[in-house]
């Protein structure tokens, strides 16, 4: 058992029909996603091409922002609102796709990227698992 999923269960009000274990998976998954994009940005800035890199350690960045962004709005339940949980999974999945994409375009040459794409589509996965999970309703 995680701290996460930890918190999950001890949380004092009913969390809904929310699948907790992908709730539990997708707040992991942002987090070392968010790690995972600010490593491989630093490591871009180290190679000897980084100039070549430029658009990589800016997805990259952007990425680790967009994901640790969700996994902190998505560790909140207290008030919650549905249509900012699956806005921000939308942008968080879009942002991931993103930085695995141009990742993918590096992994040949950067074993980094090759380990940043992997996270990126764990992570957008996870929130594509969790939207089809939600449903359409509107605020609960």
């Amino acid at each position: 058992m995680t701290h996460i999923t930890s918190m999950l269960e001890t949380y004092p009000k009913d969390l809904g029909n929310v699948d907790r274990q992908k709730l539990a998976d997708l707040i992991a998954a942002c987090f070392e996603c968010a790690q995972t994009c600010t490593a491989c940005a630093d490591a871009c800035l180290s190679e000897d091409m980084v100039a070549e890199l430029t658009k990589c350690i800016r997805t990259n960045l952007d990425c680790s922002d967009i994901c640790a962004t969700t996994g902190n709005i998505l560790s909140r339940h207290t008030g919650y609102d549905a249509n900012i949980t699956r806005a921000v999974l939308e942008a968080c999945a879009v942002a991931c796709k993103a930085c695995g994409d141009e990742c993918d375009r590096h992994a040949g040459m950067h074993r980094h990227c090759r380990v940043c794409a992997e996270a990126c589509r764990r992570c957008e996965n996870a929130c594509r698992e969790l939207l089809a999970s939600l449903g359409r309703g509107a605020s609960d």
